[in-house]
């Protein structure tokens, strides 16, 4: 009877395992490419379907380096595509806004570190070399390289929005720390020191970009100009602001550094004492349904809401403000254009991450001074 027992166990583990992996393998199609690039087990970018995802990849790598945003990788191919791909790899268009160049970095570095192809490595050197040749030399990033002009050239100023920069950053403290997610790529010592100096002068771009507030440090702004390092406008309805939104990636960043500088440690306060200053209490949004059957967003007054912020705040009043496409600042979210009340996200609990830390963070600082 035990050893039935014991095969019958040992058959339905084998086909629970195969069954978990072939949904891993056959369920990567359903899935975001972001999931698809970084969240899959380990094993699965060793297998055949990785590689023909690595192929995708590699063939839409613009010759500068870096890649294009919101596509889906994991995807066969059409010849179309394909045709496409390799006929406009000179084209701008490389970018790191929603994720994209170090999204395909860390897949290609997931496959080398199962199967050690040098063309993975080949390309992922490719890659870090257009983050190195994107930086400005005041430590900033632009949220697309080379600029692109016209009505999108706010593309050129130093980018926060999205976390673009902040995703850049995580990625070369991987590669200078010697993160076991590139050891495979064995990339040389030189390399590494460059990733580390690119990193810091990113470090020092951030506190030199950081607003002050009737003399304090604050937080940022979405973008930043890329030679004054003021607040800039972007998008018609995106003006110069306090962001109650991407300003939370870049103060956990600081957070994260192993013995921080007095100025870091100085900006880290500045802008958590900003966070408290700002809170939105009472309030909660929802969704109502207007009498067209469209979907309206409101504001709803609830004393027990959890606590909100702006995603704007007025640089001379730290009041929060909404926007339509006319770039007119409002007090309300009624009052703006429906697309834009619908269609954007004016408020963020995002903040409350910054808060839950800061104790803990504040308290390590503290005994790391009194050693």
């Amino acid at each position: 009877m035990e050893l039935i027992k014991f095969i019958t166990i040992a058959v339905m583990t084998l086909i629970t395992t195969v069954g978990f992996t072939q949904n891993k393998t056959t369920d990567h199609l359903s899935m975001g490419w972001g999931n698809v690039a970084t969240d899959m087990p380990l094993e699965w970018y060793g297998s055949n379907e990785a590689q023909l995802v690595a192929e995708n990849v590699i063939l839409s790598q613009k010759e500068i380096g870096g890649w294009e945003k919101n596509k889906d990788y994991h995807h066969p191919f059409s010849e179309a595509e394909k045709s496409h791909y390799k006929n406009n790899k000179a084209e701008i268009g490389a970018t790191f806004d929603n994720g994209a160049t170090i999204t395909e970095l860390r897949f290609l570095a997931k496959m080398h570190s199962q199967i050690q192809d040098n063309h993975y490595k080949k390309a992922f050197e490719k890659g870090l070399n257009y983050i190195f040749e994107a930086q400005y030399e005041n430590g900033g990033w632009p949220q697309f390289f080379p600029v692109r002009q016209g009505s999108v050239a706010y593309s050129g100023h130093i980018t926060y929005n999205d976390d673009a920069m902040v995703n850049i950053m995580k990625f070369l403290k991987g590669i200078s720390s010697d993160n076991k997610e590139y050891a495979s790529l064995q990339l040389s010592a030189n390399t590494r020191e460059k990733a580390k100096k690119a990193y810091d002068k990113g470090i020092q771009c951030f506190l030199d970009t950081q607003i002050k507030y009737k003399g304090k440090p604050a937080v940022w702004c979405a973008q930043h100009d890329s030679v004054t390092l003021a607040p800039a406008k972007a998008r018609s309805y995106e003006l110069p602001s306090f962001s109650g939104s991407e300003s939370v990636g870049i103060v956990l960043l600081l957070m994260d550094i192993d013995n921080p500088s007095k100025e870091i440690v100085t900006s880290v306060k500045g802008a958590v004492q900003w966070f408290e200053n700002n809170r939105i209490t009472g309030i909660k949004i929802e969704t109502e349904i207007n009498k067209d059957g469209g979907k309206n967003r409101i504001v709803v007054e609830d004393k027990n809401a959890p606590t909100l912020w702006g995603r704007f705040y007025d640089l001379e009043t730290s009041t929060i403000y909404f926007c339509s496409r006319d770039g007119v600042k409002r007090n309300s979210l009624a009052d703006i254009s429906d697309n834009r009340r619908n269609g954007y996200s004016w408020y963020t609990n995002e903040p409350e991450k910054v808060l839950k830390k800061y104790p803990e963070w504040l308290a390590n600082i503290n005994l790391s001074r009194n050693k």
